[in-house]
C-alpha cells in the first residue's frame, strides 16, 4: 500500500554538475500544461494504488524549490483530496541552497511543505569549487537560515572524506554544522563513480581520493560526534535526532510502496517497479496519449522484492526482521540470509542477531556493501 508520493521537477536554471539534464534547462516552462499533467500522472497513481492515507510527500528533481507556491500548492490540494493525508504528513520540498531558491521559501511554506532538505555540501568556497557547485559558502548559510526560519523541520548534507582532508579538518567542519541546530544531517563520504567527472580527474591524476583507512577514521568520527550532539545515526549516512529522521526515506529503506510522478520518476507498488520517461517532452506525450508517463513498468517476483528490501533495510540501524519480511513475500526466513555467514560476522562484532532480527553492528556500518553481499545470498539480483 502506498502512503508516499514521489514527485519529480527536472528543471535546471543551470547545468548540473551531478548529471547530465542539458535537455532540462529552461528559460520558460509553460505552468499550466505542466499542472494539468502532473495532477493526470498523479490522479492515475491514485487509481492502481490504495485509499491509505498519505505519510509523506517529496518535491525532487533539478530545482523543485523554484517551483510557483501556487504549482505546489495545487499539488497538495489534489494529493489530499485523492489519498487524504494523516495527521502528521510530512512535505519535503529538496533544495539548492542559492538567494534565488531562497527567496521563494516563505510562499512553498505557505504552500504547505513544512520540511526542506538543503544540499549545502561543504561550508568552504575551495571545497565547494572542487565540488563543482554554483553557490558560495556565505550563500548556502544565508539560505540555510531563512530555511529554518520558515520550515519546521530543516536538513543538510555535506560531503567529507575530500582529498588530503585531515581529522581535524572534519572535525571543525562537523562541529560547526551542528551548531546550527537543525535536526537532521546527511552526511556523505566523497566516492568516485565510473562515467563522473571525479573518475576522470582521478584517472588525470588531479587528485588522489582519501585511502580506505582515513575514510574509515573519519566515519568513526562523524558517528561519535553526531550521537554525542543528540543526532545518532539511523541509517549508514543519515543523523537525526529522535522524532526527525526522514519518514520519507524510511520509506525506501523499509521497503514500503510509494508512488512516482513526473519526468524521470520511480515507484514502487504492489508489487511492480515503475518508471517514468525521463526526458520532460516524452512524459507529457505519454501522459498526454494514455494518461500516466510511465516509459516502464516491471513485475517483480518475490525473491527480488525481498532482495531489495534486506539491502535497503540492513542500512538501517534498526536492521531488518526476517520472520516479517518472509512473511510478506512467502519465503522461508534461511531463505532471505545466510545464516551461518551472520553468526561468523556476529563473532566479529559486525553483526548483531536477536530474536527474528539481524542488522549491521557501528563496527560493521563502515563494511555495510561487503558485509551486504556476505550476508544477502541473492544481493546480485538486479534491483
Amino acid at each position: 500500500m502506498a502512503r508516499a508520493l514521489y514527485i519529480h521537477w527536472p528543471f535546471c536554471l543551470a547545468k548540473c554538475p551531478y548529471c547530465d539534464f542539458n535537455s532540462h534547462v529552461r528559460e520558460t516552462v509553460d505552468h499550466v500544461r505542466w499542472e494539468q499533467t502532473l495532477l493526470a500522472d498523479m490522479r492515475h497513481e491514485r487509481f492502481v494504488s490504495t485509499e491509505e492515507p498519505l505519510e509523506s510527500i517529496f518535491f525532487g528533481g533539478g530545482t523543485p524549490s523554484l517551483m510557483p507556491p501556487a504549482l505546489v500548492a495545487r499539488l497538495l490540494e489534489e494529493a489530499e483530496t485523492l489519498w487524504g493525508f494523516t495527521p502528521e504528513i510530512e512535505i519535503t520540498l529538496e533544495g539548492n541552497p542559492s538567494s534565488v531558491e531562497a527567496a521563494n521559501y516563505a510562499a512553498l511554506a505557505s504552500a504547505g511543505v513544512n520540511r526542506v532538505s538543503l544540499g549545502l555540501q561543504a561550508l568552504d568556497n575551495d571545497t565547494l569549487r572542487f565540488l563543482g557547485r554554483l553557490h558560495d559558502a556565505a550563500e548556502g548559510l544565508a539560505a540555510l537560515e531563512i530555511a529554518q526560519r520558515h520550515f519546521s523541520r530543516v536538513s543538510f548534507d555535506l560531503i567529507y572524506a575530500r582529498p588530503d582532508q585531515a581529522p581535524e579538518q572534519w572535525q571543525a567542519e562537523l562541529t560547526r554544522a551542528l551548531s546550527f541546530g537543525t535536526g537532521h544531517l546527511s552526511l556523505y563520504q566523497l566516492t568516485i563513480e565510473a562515467g563522473t567527472r571525479f573518475e576522470t580527474m582521478v584517472r588525470k591524476g588531479n587528485f588522489t581520493p582519501l585511502d580506505n583507512d582515513a575514510c574509515a577514521d573519519l566515519f568513526a568520527m562523524t558517528r561519535e560526534m553526531t550521537a554525542a550532539a543528540g543526532l545518532p545515526a539511523y541509517e549508514v549516512s543519515n543523523h537525526a535526532r529522535p522524532g526527525e529522521e526522514s519518514r520519507h526515506n524510511l520509506t525506501y529503506w523499509r521497503y514500503q510502496d510509494y508512488c512516482g510522478i513526473g519526468p524521470g520518476a520511480h515507484g514502487r507498488r504492489s508489487g511492480s517497479a515503475t518508471v517514468r520517461h525521463r526526458k520532460p517532452e516524452n512524459w507529457l506525450d505519454a501522459v498526454d496519449r494514455s494518461g500516466n508517463g510511465i516509459s516502464e513498468m516491471r513485475s517483480l517476483d518475490a525473491r527480488e522484492q525481498a532482495s531489495e528490501a534486506m539491502l535497503m533495510g540492513l542500512r538501517l540501524r534498526e536492521g531488518v526482521n526476517l520472520g516479517e519480511l518472509a512473511s510478506r513475500f512467502g519465503l522461508d526466513p534461511a531463505e532471505l540470509h545466510n545464516a551461518t555467514k551472520a553468526t561468523f560476522y556476529e563473532k566479529q562484532e559486525l553483526v548483531w542477531q536477536s530474536g527474528a532480527k539481524l542488522g549491521v553492528t557501528e563496527s560493521g556500518m563502515p563494511l555495510l556493501d561487503a558485509l551486504l553481499a556476505e550476508l544477502v545470498p541473492f544481493a546480485l539480483v538486479e534491483a
